[in-house]
């Protein structure tokens, strides 16, 4: 089961993710691949889902990387995705390695911080 990050635990372990311009199947199949890998803030059964607005959609999760849940395995992508995780460099590190595991993973743009970075990755199929 996926639970929330602890509020005890080190911030520096603590990346935002959130996923804008794919489609919900993408979203879930995204956060499937972190949520086997990492606690996350979401519950196993919060999967994406569209809203009736007709507005762009944006879903969010954060991730607690410092314990290892396990490793994702490849996963299948409609098109390609574009994921932007903030958090600690060997935090965003550690995300991206393991995302590595389920897609090839681009970085496509950084923003760096004092002791925290922005990585704009690129998800597509092995």
């Amino acid at each position: 089961m996926t639970t929330a990050p602890d509020q005890t635990a080190d911030p520096s372990a603590q990346v935002a993710v959130t996923l804008d311009g794919c489609g919900k199947e993408d979203a879930r199949t995204v956060l499937t691949a972190l949520n086997s890998s990492f606690p996350s803030d979401r519950a196993d059964d919060d999967a994406p889902a569209d809203d009736d607005s007709g507005l762009p959609t944006v879903w969010t999760a954060t991730y607690d990387v410092s314990t290892t849940l396990g490793l994702p395995g490849p996963a299948r992508l409609t098109e390609p995705v574009t994921v932007t995780a903030q958090g600690g460099y060997r935090a965003v590190d550690r995300l991206r390695e393991s995302l590595s595991e389920a897609f090839a993973v681009r970085v496509i743009g950084t923003a760096a911080g004092d002791q925290e970075q922005e990585a704009r990755l690129r998800l597509e199929n092995q």
